[in-house]
């Protein structure tokens, strides 16, 4: 886990428990901590009742699954499939939307409700959901709009940080085979700022691209590999 991640979600241990006492701990009349043996069962009212693999595949089915679809592979305008992302991605961008430091009415909404052990119990689930490619364009790819795309994906070092395969791993999402409208959405929004990351590498790394290089880096991703 890298040190920016890992402090991101221990920022989320602390903000989620309002900054009290650690479990386990029980403040001292001198101000101090003293160690409190746990009683079994004490912690269930903070804890989610459901915390199995099962348990989350179903709370992804009823929670997760009408706007990301059942296999993450959404069928809604702008929202954007799941499938084959990575466990480290999915719940970093948790804890963003529970912290209110990215902005979806919708995300921020069912991430307040999560406690941390919730945040990891989907991300593993949304891990283990296999890559399931979009649907066959109805139309072939622009070739001349493909090779300038992969152009622009090797020159600002796409492949470089989500790989030849565009796949990422750790804490680098899965873009390959992304919806369009939201690769779209999600570049034009690293650019002007309006999409947060939680490192400046993507602000960073469009700060210099045209807009309308955006939108074909984003028809070149949505197509790859099929389309390449």
């Amino acid at each position: 886990m890298t040190l920016c991640v890992a402090m991101l979600i221990g920022m989320a241990t602390v903000q989620s428990a309002g900054a009290q006492t650690p479990p386990g701990k029980a403040a001292s009349a001198s101000g101090g901590t003293t160690t409190k043996r746990a009683t079994p069962g004490a912690d269930k009212k903070a804890a989610p009742a459901a915390t199995g693999a099962s348990d989350y595949a179903q709370r992804y089915a009823t929670v997760c699954a009408a706007c990301h679809g059942a296999n993450g592979r959404s069928d809604m305008p702008a929202t954007p499939a799941l499938a084959g992302q990575h466990s480290f991605y999915a719940i970093t961008q948790l804890f963003l939307f529970r912290e209110g430091r990215r902005g979806n009415e919708a995300m921020t909404a069912v991430a307040k409700t999560m406690k941390d052990a919730d945040m990891r119990g989907f991300a593993d689930h949304i891990a283990t959901l296999p890559a399931v490619p979009p649907p066959a364009p109805a139309t072939a790819a622009d070739a001349a709009r493909m090779t300038k795309g992969q152009a622009l994906a090797q020159e600002h070092k796409c492949l470089f940080c989500h790989g030849a395969d565009l796949a990422g791993g750790q804490q680098v999402p899965r873009v390959a085979g992304q919806r369009e409208d939201y690769l779209k959405m999600s570049l034009r929004g690293f650019k002007d700022g309006s999409r947060p990351g939680y490192t400046m590498a993507m602000s960073q790394a469009v700060s210099q691209i045209a807009v309308e290089d955006l939108d074909t880096l984003a028809y070149f991703i949505a197509r790859f590999p099929a389309g390449k």
